[in-house]
């Protein structure tokens, strides 16, 4: 499947709110090649946790699968027998591209698609679950409670992978962290006008929070192994294990 590049902010009218539409699923994949600091790796740690963590007879949640990374990532990674991949997002651009594109690579586990917002789903006996940059992008009173309904569902053993642009309590640190994610942007071709334009369509869309924030939060919920894993400039990823 064919993919535009991501110019979507170099033009005069792109003034609206942030949203997954198909303007925006169009150029997906460039968009987060050149936004993301490390998502390739992310990805590929995916699979590679995949391997040590999915158990047989279980299911795998892909929360806010955009496109289907990481639920080709947890198929890929996957070497047991009886498991399913749930994928969830509530764009119906999204889920539909999704299909396709899972369609178009060759994987062994099967992978159901969903259309629905993810604190609408009850997740049941799964043994990994994903959120790869959605929660910033959920009402932060619903956070917790999201991440009480994977524990719940988790079974013993099981982990959750979370990852998230974030932000810092030092105000000189996010500033700099800022400006160097800024800087990314620049060397992967996109324009000063074009960084401000999306920065402010991601204003009170996406709602970042600090790494202890997050760590907070899932040792709150119940998790007992809690860590960071991963973290490029202001992006971080966090594995929590039930246990």
């Amino acid at each position: 499947m064919s993919y535009n590049d991501d110019n979507l902010y170099a033009d005069q009218a792109a003034s609206q709110p942030f949203r997954f539409d198909e303007k925006v699923v169009a150029v997906f994949p460039d968009m987060i090649k050149r936004s993301v600091p490390g998502y390739s790796e992310i990805i590929q740690s995916i699979q590679q946790l995949g391997s040590y963590y999915i158990k047989p007879n279980s299911n795998c949640y892909d929360l806010g699968c955009s496109l289907g990374a990481a639920s080709l990532a947890m198929s890929y990674g996957n070497q047991q027998e009886n498991v399913e991949i749930i994928g969830i997002d509530n764009s119906a651009a999204m889920i539909n591209r999704c299909k396709n594109n899972i369609e178009g690579y060759k994987h062994q586990t099967p992978i159901q698609l969903l259309e629905a917002n993810i604190q609408d789903i009850t997740i049941e006996n799964a043994s990994m679950v994903v959120l790869n940059y959605t929660l910033q992008f959920v009402d932060r009173a619903l956070r917790a409670s999201i991440l009480k309904n994977i524990f719940k569902g988790l079974l013993n053993g099981g982990i959750l992978i979370l990852s998230e642009k974030i932000k810092f309590d030092d105000p000189t640190t996010d500033r700099l962290m800022i400006d160097l994610h800024h800087q990314f942007k620049r060397d992967n071709g996109y324009s000063e006008l074009e960084i401000s334009r999306k920065r402010s369509a991601l204003e009170n869309v996406l709602l970042p929070e600090t790494m202890p924030e997050h760590l907070s939060r899932l040792s709150g919920v119940g998790f007992k192994t809690v860590n960071c894993f991963h973290q490029h400039l202001n992006f971080a990823s966090f594995i929590a294990i039930k246990s």
